[in-house]
C-alpha cells in the first residue's frame, strides 16, 4: 500500500504545485504549452495499417450529456472525450492546454485572462470563441439551467449572489465576472485568490457551449447524438439508449493529428462476468474485474490497477423516523468490518475508509500526508456498534428497525451491498435491511428526491483539495440529498473556502468539519476508498485512467494486434 500511496502522491504533488504556482508566484505570470503536452510522433506512430478501433464495455446508461448536468463518472469521460474546456489532463494526469493556449494572472491572483487558440472549431466547422465559454457558465448559474454542479463557479465574482434568491443579483447571470475581450480573449475575476482554479476548469461545467446551436435544439438539447454539438476530440456516432453508443473521431479537432482512434464502440453490460467473458472471446479490449475475477486474473499479463481519489459511502436519509437517531446511524457505520468488506469482497486493492478525505488527495506543509495526519474516525467496531443500538433502539421505543439499502444493479457492487446487510443483520438484533438495486440514472433519481432510507454513494474530486468532497454536505449545499443541517460544520467548510492565507489552519477546519460529518453527527458511513482492478489488451496502447475515475481516449491506439 506504501508503494500506491507514495506513486499517487508524487503524481498530486505535481498537480498542486502547479495549482500554487498560479495562485502564489510573484507578480503577473503567463502559463503557456510545453513540449510534452502532445506525445512526439515516434512515441505515438502512425498506425494506419491497423483498424483503429477500440472496444469497450460500461456497466450502465450514460446519465446525461449535458455539461449542467453530468455529476456520474461515466458521463463525465463521455463529455470529456467529446468536449474540451480551457484546459484537461494529459496521459500523466497534468494540466495541458485545450481551448486555450495559455493564459495570464493577475499580480493579486484574482484575474485570469485566457487566451484562446483560433484554430479551434465546433463540429459544425464554427470557431469556439469566448463568448461561447460566457454563454456556457452563464447558462449554469441562470434559474431556468441552474447546474448542481454550480457551486463549482462561486470563486468567480458574483456567483453566489446570482444564485442567491434573497440577492438583489440574483438570476441576474449578466453579472458574473466573466467576459468575452474579443473573440478569443477570455476574462476571468475571482472574489479571492484560489490555489486550485485552474484545476477545476477540466471538469464539464466548465466546457464551452455554443448559444445558437443550443437554442435551435431547445428542449432536444443532448437527447440524442444529432442534438449536440463537439469540440472534443470524438463526436457522439450514435447512441441506442440501454444497449450501447459509438464515438467517432472528430475530423474538425484542433489536435486531431494527435488522435489515433476512429472509433470506440461501447457496449452497456451489467455484469461483470458477461463483460469478462466478452474479453476473454476479444469482443471488448478493456474491463474492470470484479472481486470474483481479481484471483483469477490477479498473474495474468494484462493485468493492472489503479488507486482513485475517490470515497464510496453509506449516505443516511435523516428524515427517516429511524435514522434520525444519531446512536443508530453510529451503530450502523461500526456494525460492518470495512476492512474485510475491502480485502475480501472488492479484492481490487481498494482501501477501507473510516474517512471521507481520502489518502493522497493533499499534504500538510511539511510534505506528509493528511490522511496520516489525522487518521481514522469511528473506527472503534462492533461490540460498540452494539451499544449504540440498544441505545438508539431505547430512545425510539422499539425493537425492530426495517430498512432500505438504496444501490447500483452492477454486480461488484451489489456484492458490497449484500454483505453489508449480512454483518448488519448479524451484528444488530431486530435490523432487516432490504436492498434496492437500481440502474444508475434511476438511482441518480431516487437520490436527488431523497427517496431512500440509506444508499451506497461515492464521490471523487478533479483538483487536489478537500473543499468539494466536503461541501457536499453543506445545509445549502445542492448535493445535500439527506436533510443534514449543522451549522457548525456550514461555518467551517465555507470558511475553507474562501481563507488560504495558513495551510494547516485551514487543513485543521477541514478535518474538523469531517470529524462532526462522521464521528460526532455520523451523517454518513464511509465504505472505501476506491481502486480498480481491470483488464487491458496488449494491443492497447496510450490507455488513461485518471485517478478521478475517468478516461481519456485521446492519446489511446491500436498496435500489433
Amino acid at each position: 500500500m506504501k508503494n500506491k500511496r507514495m506513486t499517487l502522491r508524487a503524481l498530486l504533488t505535481i498537480l498542486i504545485v502547479l495549482a500554487l504556482a498560479g495562485c502564489y508566484g510573484k507578480g503577473s505570470e503567463t502559463v503557456k504549452p510545453t513540449d510534452s503536452t502532445v506525445e512526439k510522433e515516434e512515441n505515438n506512430p502512425s498506425t494506419s495499417s491497423e483498424s483503429q478501433t477500440l472496444n469497450l464495455f460500461a456497466p450502465y446508461e450514460i446519465a446525461s450529456l449535458k455539461t449542467n448536468g453530468v455529476i456520474d463518472r461515466l458521463s463525465a469521460t463521455i463529455m470529456m472525450n467529446i468536449m474540451e474546456g480551457l484546459y484537461r489532463q494529459d496521459q500523466n494526469h497534468k494540466l495541458t492546454p485545450g481551448m486555450a493556449k495559455d493564459h495570464e494572472v493577475s499580480e493579486d491572483r484574482k484575474t485570469y485572462t485566457f487566451h484562446l487558440r483560433e484554430d479551434a472549431k465546433w463540429s459544425n466547422g464554427s470557431p469556439v470563441t469566448a463568448h461561447d465559454f460566457v454563454f456556457a457558465w452563464q447558462r449554469l448559474l441562470h434559474p431556468d439551467t441552474l447546474s448542481p454542479y454550480a457551486f463549482r463557479l462561486d470563486s468567480i465574482v458574483n456567483a453566489t449572489k446570482i444564485q442567491d434568491k434573497d440577492d438583489e443579483l440574483y438570476g441576474k447571470v449578466e453579472e458574473l465576472g466573466v467576459k468575452a475581450l474579443d473573440d478569443f480573449t477570455l476574462e476571468v475575476k475571482l472574489e479571492n485568490a484560489i490555489p486550485y482554479f485552474i484545476d477545476t476548469l477540466t471538469n464539464a461545467v466548465f466546457y464551452p457551449q455554443n448559444e445558437e446551436f443550443i437554442n435551435s435544439q431547445g428542449e432536444k438539447y443532448a437527447l440524442e447524438p444529432e442534438n449536440l454539438i463537439y469540440n472534443g476530440p470524438f463526436v457522439l456516432d450514435s447512441w441506442k439508449h440501454e444497449e450501447g453508443w459509438v464515438l467517432k473521431k472528430n475530423p474538425t479537432y484542433w489536435d486531431a493529428n494527435a488522435v489515433k482512434l476512429e472509433a470506440i464502440n461501447y457496449k452497456v453490460v451489467k455484469e461483470v462476468s458477461a463483460a469478462v467473458n466478452l474479453y476473454d472471446t476479444n469482443t471488448v479490449d478493456v474491463t474492470s474485474l470484479s472481486s470474483e475475477f481479481v484471483d483469477l486474473y490477479h498473474d495474468h499479463p494484462d493485468f493492472q490497477t489503479t488507486m482513485k481519489i475517490e470515497v464510496y459511502f453509506i449516505r443516511f436519509n435523516l428524515e427517516n423516523e429511524y435514522l434520525s437517531n444519531t446512536n443508530i446511524r453510529k451503530a450502523i457505520d461500526m456494525a460492518w468490518n470495512k476492512k474485510e468488506s475491502a480485502e475480501f469482497i472488492l479484492k481490487n486493492g481498494s482501501l477501507p475508509a473510516y474517512f471521507l478525505i481520502p489518502e493522497n488527495l493533499v499534504s500538510t506543509s511539511d510534505g506528509g500526508d493528511f490522511r496520516d495526519k489525522y487518521g481514522d474516525l469511528n473506527s472503534e467496531g462492533v461490540e460498540k456498534a452494539k451499544e449504540y443500538w440498544q441505545t438508539g433502539l431505547e430512545e425510539l421505543g422499539t425493537d425492530s428497525i426495517e430498512l432500505e439499502f438504496l444501490s447500483y444493479d452492477d454486480g461488484q457492487r451489489k456484492s458490497v451491498a449484500e454483505y453489508i446487510k449480512n454483518q448488519l443483520e448479524t451484528n444488530l438484533p431486530g435490523l432487516t435491511v432490504k436492498i434496492n438495486q437500481q440502474p444508475n440514472k434511476q438511482k441518480l433519481d431516487l437520490e436527488t428526491k431523497q427517496n431512500y432510507d440509506m444508499t451506497h454513494s461515492g464521490w471523487g474530486t478533479d483538483y487536489p483539495d478537500p473543499i468539494e468532497l466536503m461541501s457536499l454536505h453543506l445545509s445549502d449545499g445542492p448535493f445535500n440529498w439527506q436533510s443534514y443541517q449543522n451549522p457548525e460544520f456550514d461555518q467551517l467548510v465555507k470558511k475553507a473556502q474562501v481563507d488560504f492565507s495558513n495551510l494547516d489552519g485551514r487543513l485543521a477546519d477541514l478535518q474538523e468539519a469531517e470529524r462532526i460529518l462522521i464521528e460526532q453527527d455520523t451523517v454518513i458511513s464511509p465504505m472505501y476508498q476506491s481502486s480498480e482492478a481491470f483488464l487491458v489488451k496488449p494491443y492497447v496502447k496510450g490507455f488513461v485512467a485518471h485517478p478521478n475515475s475517468t478516461y481519456s481516449y485521446k492519446w489511446t491506439y491500436i498496435e500489433g494486434k
